[in-house]
Parts: structure tokens; sequence; C-alpha cells
């Protein structure tokens, strides 16, 4: 315990040491799962982990290492680069020599661009080193597709309440490395609010620990939320949650849920989302899902759209609700919808068809002289029941 940072965060002081000591994540780490029989056989490969922040990605890395009897070196790609990496790959080849498995960790690695990538391609092929990668993104899309095809992707999902009460706790008791010296007064109530509002992330709930120690040894949920201020709400405005909560929240109007788009779109705007981006959603809605069934939703969508570029937030977030509340609650008909992929399907497939001559405008004589407009019937004032208004390639095509 001699080489303990004192001075270091409670977060990294508290970083288990061993797979025993790793709260959550069973799925992945539990007896008899993939990962832990790798581990217990010392057979890892390289691999990819994803999960949020805060879900111990770092932790189990640095566990792997521990297990494996491993040479552990961390990097982080937001300002690590070729020279480093380079420094890196020769200690791999010293420790290849010498027997001894290097696992180069890097967090962030989606922050790589593709040529930083192709760099350790060769070296992972080889096995001089086995890449640990974290990210919070989805992998599919931000790491080079040649990297995961030789890593194996495993998913981390975040921390339950339960395990982040038992990471708490054995911070306050851990006279060591913990707070167990500080005789912290702290109510097993309050110990459960700190875990629900860290959302997952046991840094921040230790981070959040610590400072609230700083003020007092006496702790509530008051201290908790001065420290606070505001909930930790993971909500990426550019990478895959984004995606997934508006998808959520179109999802859940579509259904017919008020309810629940309610709560979506309250988690889009407390965590920082541009409402004119989910009021242009919300347009998109009206004639894409309600439609032809209530064509007021068009109009109410618009108003709002309205409302949000003259408001903004926080004024606006009511006219959202409301909007979405509406949308939840109409009929509805994707009619018009359908009929324009349809439509779009025709034109992408056959190009530019020429209009056909007898509803082409004629507005001088040389147009007249070519027959455009020519056998054209007004239908206010005679029977054109029987006249074609496709092109010919397209001659009594339905799209409704």
């Amino acid at each position: 315990m001699n080489n303990i940072n004192l001075e270091a965060p409670l977060a990294s002081r508290m970083r288990p040491k061993k797979l025993e000591e790793f709260f959550g994540q069973k799925d992945l780490v539990g007896e008899g799962s993939y990962l832990r029989k790798a581990i217990d056989t010392d057979s890892i490969s390289s691999m990819i982990f994803w999960g949020p922040p805060g879900s111990g990605k770092t932790t189990l890395a640095s566990i792997i290492a521990n297990e494996t009897d491993s040479d552990f070196i961390e990097m982080s790609a937001v300002d690590s680069g070729v020279k480093k990496l380079k420094e890196v790959i020769k200690s791999a080849e010293e420790n290849r020599k010498k027997n001894i498995k290097t696992i180069l960790f890097i967090d962030e690695i989606h922050r790589w661009n593709k040529a930083q990538q192709d760099r350790l391609l060769p070296y992972v092929e080889k096995g001089i080193l086995i890449l640990i990668g974290a990210t919070t993104e989805n992998p599919s899309f931000e790491v080079n597709s040649a990297l995961i095809s030789r890593a194996r992707v495993f998913v981390l999902h975040k921390l339950e309440v339960k395990n982040l009460e038992e990471i708490i706790k054995r911070a306050l008791g851990d006279e060591q490395k913990g707070l167990g010296k500080e005789k912290i007064e702290i109510d097993e109530k309050t110990v459960k609010r700190l875990g629900e509002i860290s959302n997952g992330d046991a840094r921040m709930a230790l981070n959040t620990l610590e400072a609230a120690a700083r003020q007092s040894k006496k702790i509530d949920f008051e201290l908790i939320k001065k420290v606070l201020q505001k909930t930790n709400l993971q909500y990426d405005k550019d990478g895959e949650e984004h995606y997934n909560i508006i998808s959520a929240l179109h999802k859940s109007m579509r259904g017919g849920d008020a309810d629940a788009a309610v709560y979506w779109l309250t988690r889009m705007l407390e965590g920082g989302e541009d409402p004119i981006y989910i009021a242009r959603r919300l347009v998109r809605f009206a004639s894409e899902d309600v439609g032809l069934a209530n064509n007021t939703a068009l109009i109410l969508a618009n108003a709002v759209f309205d409302a949000c570029q003259k408001l903004g937030m926080p004024e606006c977030g009511v006219h959202l609700a409301q909007c979405v509340i509406y949308l939840s609650k109409s009929k509805k008909d994707i009619t018009a919808y359908e009929a324009y992929e349809k439509a779009r399907g025709d034109v992408i497939k056959h190009g530019n068809l020429p209009v056909p001559l007898h509803i082409r405008n004629a507005p001088n004589k040389l147009m007249k002289e070519l027959e455009y407009g020519r056998g054209y019937k007004y239908t206010p004032k005679e029977d054109s029941s029987d006249q074609e208004y496709f092109p010919e390639k397209l001659k009594d095509r339905k799209y409704l």
C-alpha cells in the first residue's frame, strides 16, 4: 500500500486491482463468461471496450494487465500521437524478447484518425502488443473496420445503483485508500440518492462524495445537491446517445405514448439539446406520421417551431411538450410519406422522363407549333377523366 498516491482523486485511489473488487458488468466478467475465462487462462487478445463514462473501461483494462502479469501502458488518444506510439512499440518489442506481454490501453480511441489507427494494425496482427481500446462512441462508426476485425468488441453498460452504492460504501470504509479515517457521517438513504443521481458513473459518484467530504464530515443529500448543482445527464449531442434518444422520442409519439414522449423530450432538453433541432423533427413528424389523419398537426408544429425561434430555452420547453403530447395523441396516417417514397423510387429509377406534350405550358407561338398543350382538357369545363398526367413510361401508376 506504500505506492498509493494520497494526493490523487478518490476515484483514482479506489480503482480496483482485482476482479473480485470490480463491481458491475457481471455478464462481461462474471464466472463462466468468455472474458473471465480468457483472463483466467491468460489467453486474452486485442479488444475494444465500448461503454458510457465511469462504467469501468480503464479499470477493467488495468485489472486484466494485473491478472495476466502484463506490462500495462496507458495512452490517451486526446494528447498522444505517433511519437508516443513509436516509443510504446519499441518497449513492446523489448518485452517480447523477455516473454512479457504488453497491453496498450488507448482511452478514447475514437479520437484517433484513420492514419493513426492504421499504424497499430501490423503490431496487433503480429501479436507484438495487445490492444485494449476504450470508447464512449459506437466503434462500428468511429473505429476503423480493419482494426475492429482484429479485436473483439465488449459492451459495458452503465453501472446499476446497487453497484454504485457498494462502490461508495467501500470508499467510505477504506482507511488506506478511501475516506475511512475521516469518519464521515452519511445515512443509507443519502448513499442511495447519490448512487441514483450519478447516472451509472462511478467516477462521478466518488468525485461528488469527495467534494462533499471536503466541506463537511456530515453529508446529507442537500449537501450532495449543492456540490453537484445539476444531475449528470448522459447526452452527447454529437454521439450515439443523441440518435438513440431522438429515436425513442419519435417511436413513443408514433406509438401514442405521450408520457414516454414527454420523458424523452425532457431528457434531450435537460441534456442541452438545441430546441430548434427537436422542433424541426416535430414538423417532419407532423406530416410523416400524422399526415392526412390530422392536417392541423402541421400547423401546430410550425407554430411551435416559430415559438422556439422567438423564445429559446427554457421558455419554449412547454411549447415543445404541448406539441409532443398533441402529436402522440393524434391518429396516424402515413399515406403522404409512402406516396412520396414510391414516387421518389420511380424518379431515381427512371430519371428525367419527358412531360407529356398535352400538359406542357405553351406561352409562345413556337411552343404551340411544337404541339405543347395540344389536346389538353380543362377540367373545370370538360370531362378529363381519361386524361393522362404521368409520363408515358409510368402510365396508370398508383402511389395512393
